[in-house]
C-alpha cells in the first residue's frame, strides 16, 4: 500500500506522494489519470511528487489530471511547499526546482508566498492578452463574469486552430475594484473549469495594471477563495519579483494500492 496526501490551495486540489526514496519513479500516465479521477480514484486537479534534488531543498514533479507531465502549477507549488514543511523540511526561504526552473517560497503563518518566473513577453490585444507565467495563459476581459460559460468558451479557445496542438489555459477576468479582480479559469489537462489556477491568477493580475509601473499588489477572487499577487512592472512587457500568495491546506492522508 502506498501513502498519499491530498492538499488544496483555494480549491485547486492535488494528490501528493513523497518520492524522496524513488518509490514512485515509474508512475505511469494511465495510473496518474486514474488516481486523479473523482469517481474511480482519489480525485484531484493534478498529481505531484516530492523529489530530492542536489543543490535544492527539493524538486517538484507535476502531472495534469489527464496523466501527462505538465508545465508549472502555481497553486500546486504552494501546496508542495506546505507539504515539504509537513515532511520535516523547515526553511525560512525554500529554494526548489520545478519544470520551469528555480522557485523561492516562504511560509508566513498560513500564507504561502511563491516566487514565480519573470515575464518578459506579452502579446496584448484590446480584449485579451497572451503570456507565459510558467504555463501559457490566455487572459480575456469580460463583464458579468458570473454568467460566463467558462467551459464552453474556454474550450473553444483552447481547442481553436491557434492553440489546439499544445493547448492553452483560458482565464476570464473582471475588475472588481481599483486593485482587485475576479478570475475564473478553464485549465488544459483538466479540460474543465477549476476552482482556482495559480499561474492563471498570476497572469490575470499582471494584466490588470495597464497604466502603472513599479510595485503593484492585486487582490484576486476565485471561485475557490482569495489570493494576492505582488510584482514589479518595469514596462508593458516586463514583470519581475512576482509573488503568488495564498493559503494551502492538507485535506486528508490515506493509503492506496497502486498495483
Amino acid at each position: 500500500m502506498a501513502i498519499f496526501y491530498k492538499y488544496q490551495g483555494t480549491g485547486n486540489d492535488f494528490v501528493i506522494f513523497d518520492n524522496r526514496s524513488g518509490e514512485f519513479d515509474n508512475l505511469q500516465p494511465k495510473k496518474v489519470k486514474k488516481l486523479c479521477d473523482r469517481r474511480f480514484g482519489i480525485g484531484a486537479d493534478g498529481l505531484m511528487l516530492l523529489n530530492n534534488k542536489e543543490g535544492y531543498d527539493f524538486e517538484m514533479i507535476y502531472f495534469n489530471a489527464d496523466g501527462n507531465p505538465s508545465t508549472m502549477c502555481g497553486n500546486g507549488g504552494r501546496c508542495m511547499v506546505k507539504f515539504a514543511f509537513h515532511m520535516g523540511i523547515h526553511k525560512y526561504t525554500y529554494r526548489f526546482c520545478a519544470v520551469d526552473g528555480l522557485h523561492e517560497a516562504e511560509i508566513d503563518n498560513n500564507i504561502i508566498r511563491l516566487k514565480m518566473i519573470d515575464v518578459n513577453e506579452v502579446d496584448e490585444h484590446p480584449s485579451y492578452a497572451v503570456l507565459n507565467t510558467g504555463s501559457p495563459h490566455f487572459v480575456k476581459y469580460v463583464t458579468d463574469i458570473e454568467n460566463v460559460d467558462v467551459v464552453a468558451s474556454g474550450r473553444d479557445i483552447r481547442y481553436g486552430k491557434q492553440y489546439a496542438e499544445k493547448g492553452i489555459n483560458v482565464n476570464f477576468v473582471e475588475g472588481t475594484g481599483e486593485d482587485s479582480i475576479y478570475v475564473r479559469t478553464y485549465e488544459r489537462g483538466v479540460e474543465d473549469e477549476t476552482l482556482s489556477c495559480g499561474t492563471g491568477v498570476t497572469a490575470a493580475a499582471l494584466m490588470s495594471a495597464h497604466n502603472s509601473k513599479g510595485f503593484n499588489r492585486v487582490e484576486v477572487k476565485t471561485p475557490g477563495g482569495n489570493l494576492s499577487v505582488e510584482y514589479t512592472k518595469t514596462d508593458d512587457n516586463n514583470f519581475e519579483n512576482i509573488w503568488l500568495c495564498g493559503p494551502a491546506e492538507l485535506v486528508f492522508k490515506g493509503e492506496i494500492d497502486l498495483k
